[in-house]
């Protein structure tokens, strides 16, 4: 076995989300790096201040972070670390990380299309309103170095960056061939199977399709020879050829939930998304209509649906 030079050091972030905790790592090599920034709170704040101190470093000790995606509980202390020269991650983090405008602008007249196109009454429009809201808990800044599939982590030569996109449109993991490790963000978590969040286009082509982009890169994934899954969440994993196929037989097993479903006749994405979670439906239409669509999404791809537009909205039926 080739010689392990850096070290990975786990540290655990409270957050204000549902997911609970997450996990940020201290990687020391030629560079002290951070994968990823926890959320933007006090609490978070100190935590990560506490525990580093405890290994012996303070927050102006960091040289680099490296942000495995874009989602608030992952980039939300990036600006605190001010002597950090370097901020590492896929393109696709700039926009939130800069606060583009017009991207957001664009990002709340997709959802608004979006919605409308999958039948969701008017009724919820008031929605639209929150999906900013988690931005209080995101930082702020701007990438000074791109990474992506197959390239290396500044200061840290034995890690190959893994295109993982499917839970985000930024989504970057990081493997390192040595001994099999692999920090993984929230492509591959131990309790839940990650949700394939709808996203905008980036550069003007179609929305992806996040579920059927998920289960390729998890399948790449497999290919690897990983021995041990640092996630963002929850335990790390050491038995990916078992969890792994038994998380997309959940998923396929809801995709043939759904196939049920419109044996009855055509129906709208919201339609199916209100049998699919009638219990959450109300304050989580976007994650569950993300999770709706993406078995939509995998089913077409599967050419086991079709759809079709009346009157501005998308009906689904089985072929």
């Amino acid at each position: 076995m080739k010689v392990v030079h850096d070290t990975i050091t786990k540290i655990t972030i409270p957050t204000p989300f549902a997911v609970g905790d997450t996990h940020v790592y201290l990687l020391k090599g030629d560079r002290l790096s951070l994968i990823d920034a926890g959320v933007k709170t006090k609490e978070a704040w100190e935590a990560l201040k506490a525990q580093l101190k405890n290994l012996g470093y303070h927050p102006n000790d960091i040289e680099q972070i490296i942000l495995t995606h874009h989602h608030p509980d992952h980039i939300g202390l990036v600006g605190e670390f001010r002597k950090a020269d370097s901020l590492a991650g896929h393109k696709n983090n700039d926009l939130w990380l800069t606060r583009n405008e017009e991207f957001f602008k664009r990002y709340v007249q997709f959802y608004r299309d979006f919605f409308v196109a999958s039948g969701v009454p008017k009724s919820f429009s008031g929605f639209l309103k929150k999906l900013e809201e988690p931005l209080q808990y995101a930082g702020e800044g701007k990438l000074t170095t791109l990474l992506e599939e197959n390239s290396h982590l500044p200061g840290h030569s034995d890690w190959q960056v893994i295109d993982t996109k499917g839970h985000a449109q930024s989504h970057l993991s990081f493997f390192r061939e040595a001994d099999g490790a692999f920090i993984g963000g929230d492509h591959i978590l131990e309790h839940i199977s990650p949700n394939p969040i709808i996203e905008p286009p980036y550069n003007g082509e179609e929305r992806a399709k996040p579920l059927v982009q998920y289960r390729r890169n998890i399948m790449k994934c497999l290919s690897l020879g990983i021995s041990t899954v640092y996630p963002g969440h929850g335990k790390n994993i050491t038995n990916l050829d078992g969890l792994v196929p038994a998380q997309l037989k959940k998923q396929e097993q809801r995709a043939s939930k759904v196939l049920q479903m419109l044996q009855d006749g055509e129906q709208t994405p919201f339609q199916l998304c209100q049998k699919l979670f009638p219990k959450q439906i109300d304050k989580q239409l976007d994650l569950t209509m993300s999770e709706t669509t993406g078995q939509l999404d995998f089913l077409e791809d599967q050419e086991k649906v079709s759809k079709a537009m009346h009157d501005g909205v998308y009906y689904y039926k089985v072929n």
